[in-house]
């Protein structure tokens, strides 16, 4: 795959329409880097132009910050503003919620002024303008499949139609936990805790979390964020449902559904 990075771009003279912040998940993660591809899959599909910062992307500092590490963060977000601004960026697009709020909510204050997207509200644009097509009701028509609200996306910013409208696109069955939306249960991953090990208790919050899918019936947990399905899928392995469940991210479903 082709991915033009913003100095390509700009040695050329062209820039982007929007921004793809892939963040260290997407990057690194093995897991993570599939929906990476997936996303960029359907950029290319649709025809949008866009581009990527590469080897001068740092981590937001979210996990820094959320650690406690304020100083860290701080330095982080410099870093990435000084980029972000000496391109000229306007509008970033990203696949992780916690990438997401950190660029919208705590890089203004910083002097970092965007318009950030995540690729949930981002696929339901498409959709709903019409650039997504499916092939014949989808891959996954039919199918009963669980959504799971992560934190930084419901609760701490408020989306929780666009991935559903994702999800009903793809003409699947759409089957709701018990605690869902801003009564969702986080799945364990947020505030750094994606990096160290959970306090002692009777369980793991994401087992529970993972408990609630499968109570659905559902065969396939659908995520918006790299760090819940990490979490998610770790519980279904801790169940020995790897054979029968599957946790994928939302671009990985329209990504696999979409006619060429």
């Amino acid at each position: 795959m082709h991915v033009p990075t913003m100095a390509e771009m700009m040695a050329k003279g062209e820039s982007p329409d929007v921004l793809f912040w892939v963040g260290c998940a997407g990057s690194f993660d093995q897991r993570a880097q599939k929906i990476t591809k997936a996303f960029v899959t359907i950029l290319d599909k649709v025809g949008i132009r866009y581009a990527i910062l590469g080897k001068e992307e740092m981590c937001t500092g979210d996990p820094a910050r959320r650690a406690g590490n304020e100083f860290m963060f701080q330095m982080m977000a410099y870093q990435n503003i000084q980029v972000l601004n000496g391109y000229g960026i306007k509008k970033i697009v990203t696949a992780c919620p916690h990438c997401f709020n950190t660029l919208r909510n705590e890089y203004p204050e910083l002097g970092g002024n965007y318009e950030v997207i995540h690729h949930a509200t981002f696929l339901q644009q498409l959709i709903d303008e019409g650039r997504i097509k499916m092939t014949g009701g989808g891959t996954f028509k039919g199918q009963k499949i669980t959504y799971h609200d992560s934190c930084y996306l419901g609760r701490a910013n408020d989306i929780y139609e666009a991935p559903r409208k994702v999800l009903e696109a793809l003409d699947v069955s759409l089957v709701e936990m018990k605690r869902c939306r801003s009564n969702g249960l986080c799945c364990g991953a947020g505030g750094a805790q994606m990096f160290k090990e959970e306090e002692k208790g009777t369980t793991r919050i994401n087992f529970e979390r993972t408990n609630e899918a499968l109570e659905t019936g559902a065969s396939v947990i659908a995520a918006a964020c790299p760090f819940c399905n990490t979490m998610m899928t770790d519980g279904v392995k801790n169940n020995n449902k790897e054979e029968d469940v599957k946790v994928l991210d939302i671009a990985e479903l329209v990504a696999a559904s979409m006619s060429n």
